[in-house]
């Protein structure tokens, strides 16, 4: 374990060189949020005062999205998957199977060393526009729904590696992985509830997004944190969250051991 304690150090060490540049990110980030709150205060403002939208209030929908942004600095990647992309293309994976180091585990120590310097710079502005926006914002619904919360976000940060990860090894088998890599982002800002809350859609359509891993990315644990989420449908998401975790490991390594037989460099 000390290989990856010392990888995790060093990845703290070379993404707070970007501490700056993380801190004009997430604040410029806000921009767009402050747009999409104006937006929800004149829908609410043409209706009659405690009138709600699919069940939110404008303080419920002003955290929702106040929360979806706090998700997003806790388990967004950033370069990861062009990195991991890279690597192969370049091959700099060479390197680890030669040495008795697991590149996933490898990977998944800089992600982690990477959300934490994120979020930690990123907490200043997001604390500052929550301060301005308090009279607007709920807390959790009681103590079930802040654990839940805490519960399901970990498991978000899982699932966004492994999807992140998974997508970029099929650059064993393509040039290029950019475009696959767009597709599945801008699915995942629609489908995980980034863009707008799922439960302004049909009904059916919801429910078919359910069955998908991308609503426990964002919605899911954003509405938990809300209090929409009861005990029974609290206790089923988590385990469905649960089996998109360990079903994208197994993903992840299955691809991962098919792409490396694919795998050849030569020179160095």
């Amino acid at each position: 374990m000390r290989k990856y304690l010392h990888v995790l150090g060093i990845g703290i060490q070379n993404t707070l060189v970007y501490r700056v540049n993380f801190l004009f990110r997430a604040a410029l980030g806000l921009i767009p949020l402050l747009g999409t709150i104006f937006v929800w205060r004149t829908i609410y403002g043409g209706k009659p005062p405690g009138d709600h939208v699919a069940g939110y209030s404008l303080a419920a929908m002003t955290s929702y999205y106040l929360l979806v942004t706090f998700v997003d600095a806790l388990t967004a990647v950033a370069e990861d998957d062009w990195q991991i992309a890279a690597d192969i293309k370049d091959g700099n994976i060479s390197q680890f199977l030669l040495k008795p180091v697991d590149y996933f585990l490898y990977r998944f120590c800089l992600y982690v060393s990477g959300r934490a310097i994120y979020t930690t710079v990123a907490l200043v502005p997001v604390a500052i526009f929550a301060w301005f926006q308090r009279e607007h914002l709920v807390a959790p619904a009681d103590l079930t729904a802040a654990l839940g919360f805490a519960a399901s976000t970990l498991m978000a940060g899982l699932l966004q590696f492994l999807l992140a990860y998974t997508s970029a090894l099929l650059a064993f088998w393509v040039l290029d992985v950019s475009t696959f890599i767009f597709i599945l982002f801008a699915l995942e800002y629609i489908a995980s509830g980034h863009l707008f809350p799922l439960d302004l859609l049909p009904p059916a359509l919801t429910k078919l997004l359910m069955l998908t891993p991308y609503p426990y990315l964002c919605h899911f644990p954003v509405s938990v944190y809300l209090g929409r989420v009861n005990d029974a449908d609290l206790a089923r998401g988590l385990a469905a969250q649960a089996v998109w975790v360990v079903l994208g490991f197994g993903l992840a390594k299955f691809v991962w051991s098919r792409g490396i037989r694919r795998y050849s460099a030569a020179g160095g």
